[in-house]
């Protein structure tokens, strides 16, 4: 990660996961987070996960619940990068009561964040907050929409039908390593931004949120996630890495799979290793840029209690379609 050494001690590298890891299967306590999980024959429902975020939502709907994520640009410092000609656009995916957007639109005036959320009552505190902030012109450059990206196809006016087949048709010539000598492609590397949508993203802040999808579905929504941005452009993941303390306070009969638990109110979540999210990103077409552990050791003063934090940090970027060098893959 592109930080100074000092920051990478504070920010990543308070502990080592694998003395972690250790401790962890030496420790007869969390045996069951070890264990195999045995699958059963439910379904889930959309709805009711809907449903239980939109009722999370609106326990937290007083009070600082959620800080601005201003780690933001040391993380990922592509997203305070002035943009040279109109404006960047970025599309949050799970943005919450707006803790994420916030600082992005703070940062810098030139970029519109295009905010979604699977609960209405996130994008109503998400909205609230971005209008009582004394940003330049927030209102005007923060535009949230309600879409479920684990269940549902992506809005036309983000990437249209039209746009998104000439993505694919060049996403499947570049993996299968097609030779541009061999067929006219103008018709494809030419093509202009259509005027009925937005013509996809320059960026999307994948944070906290794909933990939060049943595991079933989260390749769905990774592929959505490629299909909306732009050829260079990048995804910024941060999400709950595995043995986080979370995970470890989980009881047995909180498990709902391998790795993935549910809460008492509903809400679930999934602690990824290092090799369950590449698989997940590198499956429908990203390359890797960045991928490692975030550790992470805070001190509740009051309590006198050491908590180790986990958590997962990756930036993947959707490949350049260069059509003279298509033939190398």
């Amino acid at each position: 990660m592109s930080r100074s050494q000092g920051e990478t001690e504070y920010y990543s590298n308070d502990f080592d996961w694998e003395e972690l890891r250790e401790r962890v299967y030496n420790d007869p306590t969390h045996s069951h987070h070890l264990l195999p999980f045995t699958t059963t024959a439910t379904t889930h429902h959309s709805a009711d996960n809907d449903d239980s975020w939109n009722h999370f939502h609106a326990r937290h709907s007083t009070g600082k619940f959620f800080k601005e994520r201003r780690y933001l640009f040391k993380e990922f410092p592509e997203l305070a990068t002035p943009c040279e000609e109109g404006y960047s656009k970025v599309l949050e995916i799970g943005c919450g009561n707006g803790s994420t957007a916030l600082p992005i639109l703070r940062c810098k005036e030139n970029v519109i964040v295009y905010a979604c959320d699977c609960s209405t009552e996130a994008l109503e505190r998400s909205t609230e907050n971005i209008n009582a902030s004394n940003v330049v012109s927030a209102k005007t450059r923060f535009h949230p929409f309600c879409w479920d990206f684990s269940t549902s196809p992506l809005p036309k006016w983000l990437l249209c039908d039209s746009c998104y087949e000439t993505s694919l048709q060049k996403q499947n010539m570049f993996l299968t390593g097609f030779d541009c000598n061999e067929r006219n492609i103008t018709d494809i590397t030419s093509l202009k931004e259509s005027e009925c949508c937005i013509g996809g993203v320059d960026f999307i802040t994948l944070i906290f949120t794909l933990s939060a999808v049943p595991f079933d579905r989260m390749s769905m929504a990774v592929a959505e996630c490629f299909s909306v941005l732009k050829p260079g452009g990048l995804l910024f993941f941060r999400d709950y890495g595995l043995y986080d303390m979370t995970m470890l306070r989980f009881e047995p009969e909180q498990r709902v799979g391998f790795r993935e638990y549910k809460r008492s109110d509903g809400t679930r979540s999934y602690f990824f290793s290092l090799d369950c999210a590449r698989d997940f990103f590198l499956g429908v077409g990203f390359i890797e840029v960045e991928l490692d552990y975030c550790c992470v050791k805070s001190v509740n003063r009051r309590k006198q209690k050491t908590m180790h934090r986990v958590w997962v940090h990756g930036k993947f970027q959707k490949p350049i379609k260069h059509p003279a060098n298509l033939g190398h893959g």
